[in-house]
């Protein structure tokens, strides 16, 4: 969205865009709970987290908050894969640029020992394991899956070296109960389950968002009232049911967005009649 359309609506950013600032998002008690056993356990005894939850209930919004939480710490080191599908040899490659470690992927013995003496040095010089985040985590595979948990134990799996977040959907939970994965199912040690949002937290949220935007009357009461009932418990579905809204006030220079645009947006136009014929 242009700058002259958000000076219409008074907004400094679109607030349902999926490029919204990190620090517009809200952070829900469930959330804050999670990071902080993250920030008080798995930060100095490293380890496994886990977020799950089906599309759309802030999986991948749960780990921007996370990742921006981290790395306001000045000495630890976050990183986070951007293909989690890949082989173990771009897996290894990635991993190297990530942790700046020169390595050669068909070099796994190599590889992993240089991350796990890069890590031992961190840890001794700031007592903070280094973090590594894994969005889409159900589509990696298990080779890649099992390489992390060899890469992060040390010492006969005594000692961890790595803090790893995983986040997915609930494919994942499924593949921690096959006989290849039991083993690194059985070390995750926080879990977050996200769950189909409650109306009055997707309230909460769309308040947040156009509030943290500039406008919080861009919606009147009845509006937001109205898509927090009918998005499903989803917010995903929230946030494109309000951008839908919010193109179609842009386009009417409507200044402000109500239930009588949501119903001339999204109401279902009946098929026309059909006039049967008269018997003779």
């Amino acid at each position: 969205m242009n700058k002259k359309l958000l000076a219409l609506f008074g907004l400094t950013f679109n607030p349902f865009s999926p490029e919204v600032p990190t620090e517009a998002l809200r952070l829900t008690p469930p959330v804050e709970s999670f990071f902080w056993k993250i920030r008080q356990a798995l930060l100095r005894e490293g380890g496994f987290a886990l977020i799950v939850g089906e599309p759309g209930t802030g999986k991948s919004v749960t780990l921007r908050l996370l990742a921006q939480q981290l790395t306001e710490e000045s000495e630890l080191v976050v990183g986070s894969i951007s293909r989690p599908q890949a082989s173990v040899a771009d897996f290894y490659r990635e991993m190297g640029e990530v942790f700046a470690v020169p390595l050669r992927p068909h070099n796994r013995w190599g590889g992993s020992k240089a991350l796990r003496e890069r890590w031992s040095e961190h840890i001794e010089t700031t007592l903070m394991r280094p973090v590594l985040l894994l969005d889409e985590a159900q589509e990696a595979t298990t080779a890649v899956l099992n390489e992390l948990r060899f890469l992060g134990s040390t010492r006969f799996d005594s000692r961890q070296i790595l803090t790893i977040v995983l986040s997915g959907d609930t494919r994942l939970i499924e593949r921690f109960r096959q006989d290849d994965l039991l083993a690194l199912g059985s070390r995750i040690r926080t879990r977050l389950t996200l769950q189909a949002a409650l109306a009055e937290d997707l309230r909460a949220a769309l308040k947040h968002l156009i509030s943290t935007a500039g406008n919080p009357a861009l919606m009147t009461p009845d509006l937001i009232n109205t898509l927090s009932e009918h998005a499903l418990g989803n917010y995903r579905v929230l946030m494109t049911l309000s951008g839908e809204l919010l193109s179609a006030a842009a386009e009417r220079e409507l200044p402000q967005l109500d239930e009588k645009l949501y119903f001339e947006v999204f109401s279902v136009p009946r098929p026309p009649r059909v006039l049967g014929r008269s018997a003779t």
